[in-house]
């Protein structure tokens, strides 16, 4: 049995602000809110009663939520009627209901919708581009995906998802990205009271440790001298200031802007963490041979974007046969 009641969601605001007006439906104690688009102060609210009051809207406002109100409680008694109510929990009641009431409205609680919209909720460029990647891939495995829901992506979606992915990416580190991804818009759903389905406790694509790649002060000796043409040496040069600066990300490296006091410090794009490294004279003179105008190093200036330069530096390094590119990556 599910029951209805008018909620005033004060939760998140601060004091003195006004909070949304919802519907709370609640079956075996678990609560979902359907929003009213009203917002009202606190004090403005009689929870007793359930009806808005000393606003200057408050009759308006009040035919307008107990008509909500009772279009919800209608499409209850439906669902009651059809059989259905008993299999489905309060959060898939209150999706099924606010798309009843408004079919016109992308439904934010299908999947791929709320996968979209966690895209663009990304901040960095990189971020956006790994989940449309995911996103795309979703798409050439299923082209219904666009009406699925959260609870009707289970182990077995998952898992044929995964061997549908093996034709592109035989890696398994590579394919556990895209279930990486799929989690975190699972979790964010689960955050925001879309859904309450978990399928990764079921599904699990694990990562492979990578085999440790140290080289010996030998093979770095072997590697700094190895002969090149001189419009290649640029590249070569890169790979040493990478070593010098202890294995710093090309990104980083691109984004670099100063040397100060005999160190470079910079916040690593990827994990936020902070680097305070000191530049050797071996470093100093690369960098002060490829001095830019807009960044540190010219790179900014002569190429596009960061990764435009990650794939000109290691087709570079390959083509002369360098082992050493894999440490660029």
């Amino acid at each position: 049995m599910a029951t209805t009641r008018l909620y005033l969601d004060a939760r998140a605001v601060k004091r003195g602000e006004p909070a949304p007006l919802t519907i709370s439906i609640t079956k075996h104690g678990v609560a979902a809110y359907l929003p009213l688009h009203v917002k009202i102060l606190p004090n403005q609210w009689d929870a007793k009663l359930g009806k808005v009051k000393d606003n200057p809207n408050k009759t308006v406002l009040n035919a307008y939520i107990q008509t909500q109100k009772q279009k919800v409680d209608s499409l209850l008694l439906q669902l009651t009627a059809d059989g259905e109510l008993t299999k489905l929990s309060a959060i898939q009641i209150r999706n099924i209901i606010k798309e009843r009431i408004d079919p016109t409205t992308e439904d934010g609680s299908l999947f791929l919708n709320r996968f979209k919209a966690y895209i663009d909720s990304r901040n960095k460029q990189r971020t956006k581009e790994l989940y449309q990647e995911t996103y795309k891939r979703i798409m050439q495995y299923d082209s219904k995906a666009g009406q699925l829901s959260f609870e009707q992506i289970g182990k077995d979606w998952l898992t044929k998802f995964d061997t549908f992915l093996t034709q592109y990416e035989p890696s398994q580190n590579s394919r556990s990205i895209h279930f990486r991804n799929i989690r975190a818009v699972f979790n964010d759903a689960i955050d925001n009271e879309i859904t309450t389905h978990y399928p990764f406790r079921k599904f699990m694509v694990r990562p492979v440790p990578t085999a440790k790649r140290a080289y010996s002060v030998e093979r770095l000796r072997e590697l700094f001298n190895y002969p090149v043409l001189p419009h290649e040496q640029k590249y070569v040069d890169m790979f040493k200031l990478i070593f010098f600066l202890i294995g710093i990300n090309v990104v980083d490296l691109c984004n670099l802007t100063k040397v100060e006091n005999g160190r470079i410090v910079y916040q690593r794009s990827k994990t936020s963490r902070l680097y305070n490294i000191k530049v050797e004279p071996e470093a100093q003179e690369i960098i002060d041979r490829y001095r830019g105008i807009k960044k540190l190093l010219n790179v900014a200036d002569n190429f596009a974007s960061a990764h435009t330069y990650m794939s000109t530096i290691n087709r570079a390094l390959k083509h002369n046969g360098v082992l050493a590119a894999k440490l660029v990556n």
